[in-house]
């Protein structure tokens, strides 16, 4: 899969606190029973106000998530841009165990996306958003391997679609992810993080990249756009999106059992 289908020394960058110490009150946080495993449980429970709420995946202490209820169901959000506030140039333990505000901006974090996951058929959901007011959404049928794959992202099925053609790599092939200080791209030459800018599961650095340097306005230097928010299938490599989200939910058979 390529999600959107020499080297310098990194310059200091300041800790971003946990992710747990940047929220507020879930709303579940006084249940007495079991706790959700995830969004699509609590959903199934009877919730539909979105909000953050309180889960423990299988194997996993308890952690607060931001669920969005749906008429399809609950989903799962583990990544969100929108203005900017949270630097996403972070390093491999920042990804891994996750950073920003879930009421803002933010990343989850691959253990916690991990764990929700688990062993179940998931989808992933990227909703993308220009700043002409355009928005594209998009869905794959995904699994997370845990930190000894380097959290490689597998396409379960085959996807048809016009803005996945170049995108998808064919079913059963995966991605790890990488940062600055972990290089798990495709590239021999390059450290696509460290050329371009954040944590994502690269490939060949040039399909997409949502963890990228955040412009309020679209810059002119062609070096500098290239750093961005983009998913070249859509709007193109060099155009910096406005705002995105990722979510993931259980499949409709997987939910069920």
């Amino acid at each position: 899969m390529h999600l959107g289908h020499g080297v310098a020394k990194p310059y200091r960058r300041k800790r971003l606190p946990k992710m747990a110490q940047l929220v507020g009150p879930a709303r579940n946080i006084s249940r007495l029973h079991r706790l959700p495993r995830d969004c699509q449980e609590l959903f199934e429970e009877g919730e539909r106000q979105s909000g953050l709420f309180q889960i423990q995946p299988q194997g996993s202490p308890p952690f607060l998530v931001n669920c969005n209820m749906t008429s399809d169901g609950g989903w799962t959000v583990i990544q969100r841009r929108q203005d900017g506030s949270v630097d996403f140039n972070q390093p491999w333990a920042a990804y891994k165990d996750g950073f920003g505000d879930p009421q803002g901006e933010f990343w989850l974090g691959l253990e916690k996306v991990h764990r929700i996951m688990g062993d179940r058929g998931s989808r992933l959901s990227v909703q993308l958003q220009d700043w002409e007011g355009n928005a594209q959404s998009l869905q794959f049928p995904v699994h997370l391997g845990g930190e000894d794959t380097a959290y490689s992202l597998q396409l379960t099925e085959p996807v048809a679609s016009k803005l996945g053609a170049t995108t998808i790599m064919p079913s059963g092939l995966s991605l790890p992810f990488s940062t600055w200080d972990q290089d798990h791209d495709l590239r021999q030459d390059k450290n696509c993080a460290k050329s371009l800018s954040g944590g994502w599961w690269f490939g060949t650095c040039s399909h997409s990249n949502l963890n990228g340097q955040y412009f309020h306005s679209i810059p002119r230097q062609r070096q500098q756009r290239k750093k961005g928010i983009f998913w070249k299938t859509w709007r193109g490599r060099y155009y910096p999106l406005q705002a995105t989200t990722m979510l993931i939910q259980p499949t409709a058979a997987e939910a069920a059992s």
